[in-house]
């Protein structure tokens, strides 16, 4: 009786970490697989608005990015702000928000675009920034 229950208790011993090791590893992949298909989601959204006409909005493009996986479009948003370039060579210049002045599209304008995506399951958030420029 007593082989038996050192048995089991041994048994007990080794098994239960083994079990909790293979569900860590199992939500460490789940959780890497989310993180690879975010980014590259994110790069698509970042590729698709580099090769956009020059336009105020670019959200019809990033909106492509998410779906291109299945994903609900509205998991692709983008912010947007502007250059002004400073008075003179020794002021610098400042972002304004909004995709272009006035919403109109100005000749040599320069746009930050801050794209933000979140994965199917809302666990993850990623956000990367795109300098479009026509100059």
């Amino acid at each position: 009786m007593v082989d038996i229950i050192c048995s089991i208790s041994l048994i007990g011993i080794v098994v239960i970490p083994m079990i909790n090791a293979t569900f860590t590893a199992i939500t460490t992949s789940s959780t890497a697989r989310q993180v690879a298909e975010i980014e590259t989601v994110l790069q698509n959204a970042a590729d698709r608005v580099n090769r956009a006409p020059s336009d105020c909005d670019y959200a019809i493009y990033i909106q492509a990015a998410a779906q291109s996986k299945d994903w609900d479009p509205s998991r692709a948003t983008a912010t947007y702000q502007y250059y002004v370039p400073g008075s003179s060579a020794t002021v610098n210049g400042t972002w304004a928000a909004g995709g272009c002045p006035n919403d109109v599209r100005t000749p040599g304008l320069v746009q930050l675009v801050t794209i933000t995506i979140v994965n199917d399951t809302g666990a993850i958030t990623r956000t990367i920034k795109v300098v479009k420029s026509d100059v």
